[in-house]
């Protein structure tokens, strides 16, 4: 029914398939994701790039109450049990405004989704980040490729350390701002106003999104992005 994790993935990224997921394994049918495409509400968009957001989820708070079959492999995996996951790498513009859907681009080969499943565990979220997002960023003045695009992504996550997430919800409840200096506390060159923490709407935290420069280093969140602020109160869901 399953077989393991592909040995291309854990030679891009050694160890990060397992920081989250413990003996995450890749299924043997990998559903296929449909096109993702611009819209009215969400057009493309072709702007200079002024920076990046490499957003993470905290899994058991994306899984609660899910039962619908897409999201089975990240919330019902008798093989993973995830905590952080790769949301995706964003560019971002100059301004409040940001680019997206870049270019045309077409189905994600299976071996790119199962190099990737196991820190960004749906197949149609891979997709849809590489469409709106990947598309967007150049190397050397060229588009970049998928693979560059995720290799990108993968570093980025690979480099994280994070607090003990069970000793946080254990809480009960805290600020944001003390989340925040947990979390920068367990990576070095991180500050607190360097990320911006994300909640539902009854306060469960739900993404932290930490701010890099155009060379991808953590620079300082600019003052128009959103996010708690650091006194409002934010639970954690247990792993």
């Amino acid at each position: 029914m399953y077989k393991t994790l592909l040995t291309a993935a854990l030679m891009l990224t050694p160890g990060v398939a397992l920081a989250q997921a413990e003996q995450c394994s890749i299924p043997r049918d990998i559903p296929r994701p449909h096109p993702d495409l611009p819209s009215e509400s969400q057009p493309k968009r072709v702007l200079p790039i002024g920076g990046y957001t490499l957003a993470i989820t905290w899994s058991p708070q994306y899984c609660s109450g899910k039962t619908v079959t897409r999201d089975a492999f990240q919330c019902a995996n008798p093989t993973a049990r995830f905590g952080f996951t790769l949301h995706g790498l964003w560019p971002d513009g100059e301004g409040k405004d940001w680019p997206q859907y870049c270019r045309a681009t077409s189905i994600l080969p299976r071996a790119t989704i199962a190099q990737n499943l196991c820190v960004t565990p749906s197949a149609q979220l891979i997709q849809h980040e590489w469409a709106k997002h990947g598309t967007c960023m150049r190397s050397n003045g060229q588009p970049i490729s998928p693979r560059s695009y995720f290799e990108k992504s993968q570093t980025m996550y690979g480099k994280l350390q994070f607090p003990d997430m069970a000793a946080l919800a254990q809480r009960g409840t805290m600020t944001a701002g003390a989340f925040a200096t947990a979390f920068a506390q367990a990576n070095r060159g991180l500050r607190a106003d360097m990320m911006r923490v994300t909640a539902t709407r009854d306060g469960w935290l739900d993404e932290v999104w930490l701010c890099l420069d155009k060379r991808l280093r953590y620079a300082r969140c600019p003052a128009h992005q959103g996010g708690l602020k650091p006194a409002e109160t934010l639970r954690i869901r247990a792993r």
